[in-house]
């Protein structure tokens, strides 16, 4: 069953759609499961893509209609989502106001200069570095952000971090299930397990319920990237409900359906471990793909070590939805030294 969002939901395509699926030939022969991976992080369109165009979709069109001028949000400050929302706001003709938080102890000096937030910059957003810490609760260094554009005269329009505790919040990746199901047919091939990072939640939230849809036996592995299981959790499972009920899923998202893999966060949100660098410097070299030290090379790292130990089991068909992340990797450069 198609959920057929598209036809529901008011949208403005920013991406390039669909994104590709392709073989990932040498590190399979090395996993000794088939691997391949669905490219969010080519086909996003906008400054480089990644995983929130597809989001930021359904929440522009919302945007538009209650006729706002200026996109408010927050991440880390080395954020790919903020990048992203400045670039949707740029195509759409807005301002953009980010709220850099430093949720990342990463010492040097360029952090703050090069990678995501310099695109973002060159975007045209207004970048406010204050505020610290990881979390997806609601910070009072947005909402200031907020409340400034709203005594300036402007019309803001909030966009929480990862566009994820948002009432459209998982429309993307709801819509995301349709969409590898349509290529699966063409493929002739069905992958029983999918892997994909996990954070503020509502990437893996709207897999769970587009897959849901389709009543098919496959696992959707989320590999948590902010070294904080419980948070990501209690934000997957609120934001897949929410999603379910938004879009009339015939039948109730059980707790067994919220598959999160807490071993391959590393120290803590943003901060790579061995495995992780390990992870990306592997894919880079046995298929040019590249991942980045704070998301996709740790669900990479995830995906390489349950394949290795049998989790996965040889011969499985293993979709690798690579959410992008790519421009950080300057920022991160003294990690390669």
């Amino acid at each position: 069953m198609a959920l057929e969002l598209e036809s529901r939901f008011p949208r403005i395509n920013l991406g390039f759609w669909p994104s590709p699926i392709h073989p990932l030939p040498r590190l399979s022969k090395e996993l000794g499961v088939e691997v391949w991976a669905k490219r969010d992080d080519v086909s996003s369109g906008l400054a480089f893509g990644g995983n929130k165009v597809r989001k930021l979709e359904w929440l522009a069109a919302d945007a538009v209609a209650q006729g706002c001028d200026t996109l408010v949000s927050i991440g880390n400050i080395q954020s790919n989502h903020t990048r992203q929302v400045a670039a949707v706001a740029a195509v759409l003709g807005m301002r953009c106001r980010l709220v850099q938080e430093e949720w990342t102890h990463w010492e040097d000096p360029v952090y703050d200069k090069v990678g995501n937030i310099l695109l973002s910059r060159l975007m045209g957003a207004e970048t406010l570095l204050e505020g610290e810490g990881y979390s997806t609760a609601v910070k009072d260094t947005w909402e200031r952000a907020l409340e400034q554009i709203r005594r300036e005269g402007g019309r803001p329009y909030a966009i929480p971090a990862g566009a994820s505790d948002h009432p459209l919040g998982g429309l993307g990746y709801a819509n995301f299930a349709d969409e590898v199901a349509t290529q699966e047919g063409q493929l002739d091939i069905f992958f029983d397990t999918v892997v994909t990072a996990t954070c503020t939640g509502s990437t893996q939230a709207g897999m769970i319920v587009g897959f849901a849809a389709q009543k098919r036996g496959r696992r959707l592995i989320g590999i948590d990237t902010a070294a904080n299981e419980s948070m990501t959790r209690a934000a997957v499972t609120k934001i897949a409900r929410a999603t379910a009920e938004l879009v009339g899923l015939k039948h109730a998202i059980s707790d067994n359906a919220i598959d999160i893999d807490p071993r391959f966060a590393g120290p803590d949100y943003g901060l790579p471990d061995e495995a992780t660098i390990t992870a990306i410097r592997k894919v880079a070299s046995l298929e040019a793909m590249l991942t980045d030290p704070v998301y996709e090379g740790k669900s990479m790292a995830g995906l390489i070590a349950m394949a290795r130990n049998g989790e996965i089991p040889s011969g499985s068909k293993v979709l690798y939805v690579h959410l992008g992340g790519a421009p950080a990797l300057n920022a991160y450069h003294n990690a390669f030294s």
